[in-house]
């Protein structure tokens, strides 16, 4: 018997790495896409959420849905004004960050609804386009990090996970997006840019902070299904060793070990969660 429960001890030693339950996790993005489900999923954890996104309305509903562990709040990730008032409200309300989760960006989707707005080819991709997706997808990560390092720092266990994709580490495959009838989208190059981009400041970052015990790293997701047309998920699964596309909710797992305990000697690094696209 005693054997039994010092076997279930180790067990529980080992399970309770994972633990996020009291940990204040701030997600820009967090009404989003894959921002909505990395919010749910950590509250239901046990973890208080700050769900930021520059929709409020939504970001008040998921915060609702979660119930009181979380807080949700306005956020321009552009504007520094609207940074350091994101904050202050997380400051105030729990009183320290233990984790910062850079999440929010524009990422031009190919449902069925929106595929034609990405007809621009490289030689003809608009200059504003450009410059919007890198202030979102880069400076507002950069200053987010910025203006909460202090307390992530005091917290002493502080992490930053940035949020990146297959395309910043290897090109887009455009030929999934002509679909030999309508007018071809294309992945835009500002995306794949900005991805990269995050990966680089991740190692950045963390060599930069290693020393203060500061952990930063990557998550590097592939294809979500959001409603997709049937030719484009059959191109994309085809390219996938496992076969498919992934859902909503098969990432936050990966979120939930890189803010743990159990990702603790792990900084500078990408957790590719692609279902195999990157092998090929």
């Amino acid at each position: 018997m005693s054997e039994v429960m010092a076997h279930v001890g180790e067990l529980t030693q080992y399970t309770s790495r994972f633990d996020v339950a009291e940990r204040v996790v701030v997600i820009t993005g967090g009404a989003g896409l894959l921002g909505s489900a990395y919010s749910r999923a950590l509250g239901e954890a046990g973890a208080r959420v700050v769900v930021a996104d520059i929709d409020g309305a939504t970001a008040a509903d998921i915060a609702a849905d979660i119930g009181g562990r979380s807080l949700a709040v306005q956020v321009d990730v552009t504007d520094p004004g609207s940074v350091a008032e994101l904050v202050r409200s997380t400051v105030m309300t729990f009183g320290q960050v233990h984790a910062l989760v850079n999440n929010a960006a524009i990422d031009p989707k190919f449902d069925a609804t929106s595929r034609t707005a990405h007809s621009h080819g490289f030689e003809s991709y608009p200059l504003v386009a450009w410059k919007r997706a890198l202030d979102v997808n880069l400076t507002g990560p950069f200053l987010c990090a910025q203006a909460f390092l202090p307390h992530l720092l005091a917290s002493g266990t502080g992490t930053i996970v940035n949020v990146a994709s297959t395309y910043g580490l290897v090109a887009p495959d455009q030929r999934l997006y002509d679909d030999g009838i309508s007018t071809a989208g294309i992945k835009p190059p500002a995306y794949s840019v900005t991805k990269s981009g995050i990966i680089g400041l991740t190692r950045y970052l963390a060599a930069y902070y290693g020393a203060q015990g500061l952990r930063v790293n990557a998550l590097v997701p592939g294809g979500v299904f959001t409603d997709h047309d049937e030719g484009f998920v059959n191109r994309y699964s085809s390219r996938t060793p496992l076969g498919r596309m992934a859902t909503r909710d098969e990432y936050s797992a990966a979120l939930q070990f890189l803010i743990s305990p159990a990702s603790s000697y792990m900084t500078g690094s990408c957790l590719v969660v692609d279902g195999g696209w990157t092998a090929w």
